[in-house]
């Protein structure tokens, strides 16, 4: 239904400003009217708000906001002047437009779960549910407290991640830049020096095919980066499609070494989320339904939606996810473990900190192995290319 932002006075003088749900204009101020307000300005609110098309917000600022909301009601200052206060202060604008529409929400009566779930893309749906669970079982800024923690968390281990990959990615980028410059600059202006070598048929094989490539790069270029642009455009359309998520995700899954890291850290995520939704009072199955998707992957959220409706036929956790072979066989002897003793949400955090903490590990090993392998390889190719215009040089000084 549309919606109507207006500034109106109450019964008492005093001006108020706030949202409505009404099919028309008029309609909106039959509403206000019966509530005894009367209106001074009233007009429709964009298509924008009512839908949440807004901006992700980093990690870093949304954790921040869950903090101080947190403090301060820790500190008792009221809902509403809080949202006021951290509308107030953020310099960011998409956060400072997703929270000024929450606080007119949660002033027109909404809860402050309802009011976010609207902006469900900036917030998320574990952080909602987390803030709806508080605020039904009276434990809001506890809630608050640890969506703060897992977030700051999350977008601490995504940084890691980021930046333990591009030192590898930028000797890759090197590599090539450096061979293409060589094939475009450089050869060229050997070839003349080679003509004689090449009459007589003594040129070496080596540098006929590097004056070959040399001659040969600007349709190599001409043909290469288009393609490699459309092959991008299509990979990035038919990995959105339902198959090429799933084929995608399962080879990422059985990827020589790194498919392990990834893996450990997809199942790492959705131990971390499960155990503080379970911590914070929500039910067992929405647990589970939320959680399935904060591994970012088809093959393992599959596996849990269906461990998830075996819950709700009255099974236990760890009998389908080991049915399911997406998990390693050690954290679902734990999860069985939990199970029997009654501690499933603390431990499945601790199997979060020791799959991240083992896997950090592996990833901190395999980048150690990688760079050294990527920097022979960049002088084994320099060295090639420096051989194919040497070794005429040579056969020449020798004549």
């Amino acid at each position: 239904m549309p919606e109507f932002r207006y500034t109106a006075r109450n019964e008492l003088g005093s001006k108020v400003e706030g949202v409505v749900d009404a099919a028309t204009e008029a309609e909106a101020m039959a509403a206000m009217s019966a509530g005894g307000l009367f209106p001074l300005e009233i007009a429709p609110v964009l298509q924008q708000t009512v839908t949440g098309k807004v901006r992700r917000v980093s990690g870093q600022l949304l954790a921040t906001f869950y903090s101080q909301l947190a403090d301060l009601l820790h500190g008792g200052v009221p809902l509403l002047r809080s949202l006021k206060l951290l509308h107030d202060q953020t310099s960011n604008s998409n956060l400072k437009f997703v929270l000024d529409n929450v606080y007119r929400r949660v002033e027109a009566g909404e809860t402050l779960s309802d009011a976010m779930l609207r902006y469900q893309k900036v917030f998320g749906e574990m952080g909602v549910q987390m803030i709806r669970a508080g605020s039904e079982g009276g434990f809001l800024e506890e809630s608050l407290a640890h969506v703060a923690e897992y977030t700051e968390a999350q977008d601490d281990l995504k940084g890691r991640i980021v930046g333990a990959m591009v030192y590898p990615i930028l000797l890759f980028v090197f590599l090539i830049a450096v061979v293409t410059a060589i094939l475009v600059f450089i050869v060229p202006n050997f070839e003349p020096l080679f003509d004689d070598l090449r009459k007589r048929g003594t040129l070496p094989a080596m540098t006929e095919w590097l004056l070959f490539v040399s001659g040969q790069m600007k349709y190599i270029l001409a043909i290469t980066v288009p393609a490699l642009i459309l092959l991008f455009v299509w990979f990035r359309l038919w990995v959105r499609t339902d198959g090429g998520r799933r084929f995608f995700d399962k080879l990422k899954l059985r990827f020589p070494v790194g498919g392990k890291v990834y893996e450990g850290f997809a199942v790492a995520r959705f131990c971390r989320v499960l155990g503080t939704l379970l911590k914070n009072g929500v039910p067992i199955v929405k647990s589970l339904n939320i959680s399935a998707d904060s591994t970012g992957n088809k093959i393992l959220s599959d596996a849990i939606h269906n461990a998830s409706e075996h819950i709700s036929s009255g099974s236990r956790l760890a009998g389908p996810l080991a049915e399911s072979g997406c998990f390693p066989q050690a954290v679902v002897e734990m999860i069985s473990v939990a199970e029997e003793s009654n501690t499933l949400d603390t431990v499945l955090v601790d199997i979060s900190h020791s799959l991240e903490k083992r896997n950090w590990r592996s990833l901190d090993l395999a980048v150690r192995f990688i760079e050294p392998l990527m920097l022979m390889f960049l002088g084994g190719v320099v060295l090639c290319l420096v051989l194919a215009l040497m070794l005429p040089v040579f056969k020449m000084s020798n004549i």
